[in-house]
């Protein structure tokens, strides 16, 4: 096992490495922005060093600082988290060049499923079930019409290097679709350096579904169930659970099988997720692959009793996986909140100092968090403030107690959508275990903003 590592990243994510750090006996190093010099990592970490200024071009993106400060802090291994640098595959690279430990997969794989026209291909090499769709980069507005009525309306277009709900585009009509891709192909551009689009056909009001899934150096590897991701605005993820509602067990043994035989294909080692599109009728599509730790990661570790972090850490350390997939069964329920920095209701970030923060310790409720009072919520990074995480024998049970944890929530000198999670775990249709991926759209005009 390794002696020291550094955190390529900040805020609850970081925080949550040092923890299972600490567990294991690993001395950690954290880096830092100047509008960091006082977070919570930094003070939790064994050692800190300054990366540069708070614009994260300047700091946590800027991959020659990183690596010149592991080196200078002798870190034998590097845990990139998510976000930021987890999924640069030139990153990984540099770190194998200076002999560092990149904690995730090989960049070569980290590469092709970065591209999703790459991932597309292997995928349906593999077997594995794909949205329909015509995977040829675009050029230009004509040939995308081309496709679209080849296919038939309504299409999404998509960023080949795209992530987050960034470069994303229902067109249900050719008006439409124009409109979307200069656009769209500006913001790949800006975010992604990569302005690549292709089309697939859009899946209505299907749910998202993941699966988690290891696998060694030694070709072992073993998927942890499944986690529903439905809950989302604007195709990023606010609510997940796992298990997911009203999953069949032939459905969950044949989805976790699909994604031990990819992973196994593409010869993956470490943690990785695989998502999914799944219609009414149980036909699921492959949707992507993300080769590193996953945000709603905790609802798995709550009903497996893995700790994913400890999981990556020994497979980079060239150990074996510690449970074979006999040996793995899910537990109870358990379903994660994320808390924004933002409007609840036009959902506009709310940057300040927050002069209240106080958050009610419940047997069943985890918290991930990196914030405290006095903290400065600044406009240079993703306004995730922490998550709340509610486990119980049952979905119903555990619904009920996420939403008194948030309701016991006091956080003042910022907005929060607390108000709005609290809705939305209330509405019906959640609680029914019916909600797909159109349910904030479908209802936020409704229930979630009725007396705002």
């Amino acid at each position: 096992m390794f002696e020291k590592i550094l955190i390529a990243n900040r805020g609850e994510v970081a925080c949550r490495i040092i923890r299972t750090c600490n567990k294991l006996g690993i001395r950690t190093v954290a880096v830092f922005s100047e509008a960091d010099a006082d977070a919570l990592h930094v003070q939790m970490a064994d050692e800190a060093y300054l990366l540069g200024p708070a614009k994260v071009q300047e700091s946590y993106l800027n991959v020659e600082k990183v690596l010149e400060v592991v080196q200078t802090a002798g870190a034998q291994a590097l845990h990139p988290g998510y976000g930021l640098l987890s999924e640069n595959a030139y990153f990984a690279e540099k770190c194998s060049e200076l002999g560092i430990i990149f904690i995730g997969p090989s960049p070569h794989i980290i590469r092709k499923m970065g591209s999703k026209i790459e991932a597309r291909t292997a995928m349906e090499a593999a077997g594995i079930p794909v949205i329909p769709g015509l995977p040829l980069p675009y050029q230009n507005e004509d040939e995308a019409v081309k496709a679209a009525e080849q296919l038939g309306y309504p299409v999404m277009l998509k960023a080949s290097a795209g992530g987050g709900g960034i470069g994303m585009e229902l067109a249900s009509t050719e008006q439409e679709l124009r409109k979307a891709f200069a656009g769209n192909k500006k913001r790949a551009a800006n975010f992604f350096g990569n302005d690549t689009m292709y089309i697939e056909k859009a899946i209505r009001n299907p749910r998202h579904i993941e699966i988690q899934i290891a696998a060694d150096q030694d070709g072992n590897c073993v998927h942890l169930g499944e986690r529903d991701c439905s809950i989302q605005r604007r195709h990023q993820k606010v609510v997940e659970e796992s298990p997911a509602p009203t999953m069949k067990e032939s459905l969950r043994k044949k989805m976790g099988e699909t994604a031990v035989q990819a992973a196994t294909a593409l010869r993956y080692t470490n943690i990785g997720t695989l998502e999914f599109l799944v219609e009414p009728d149980g036909t699921f599509y492959f949707l992507e692959m993300n080769t590193r730790l996953q945000v709603e990661h905790p609802v798995t570790e709550e009903v497996t009793g893995v700790d994913l972090v400890e999981e990556q850490l020994r497979i980079a350390a060239g150990e074996k996986l510690l449970l074979s997939q006999k040996e793995i069964g899910m537990k109870g329920a358990s379903i994660e909140a994320r808390i924004y920095a933002e409007d609840p209701v036009k959902f506009f970030p709310s940057p300040g100092t927050i002069t209240k923060w106080l958050q009610p310790e419940l047997t069943g409720i985890r918290h991930e968090c990196w914030v405290r009072e006095g903290t400065k919520v600044t406009p240079y990074y993703d306004p995730l403030l922490a998550k709340v995480i509610a486990t119980h024998d049952g979905r119903a049970e555990a619904i009920q107690l996420l939403v008194k944890a948030l309701k016991a929530y006091e956080v003042e000198g910022i907005k929060t959508n607390i108000p709005f999670l609290i809705k939305a775990l209330e509405d019906e249709t959640f609680q029914a275990g019916k909600a797909t991926t159109s349910f904030i759209q479908d209802v936020q005009h409704k229930t979630l903003y009725k007396n705002q």
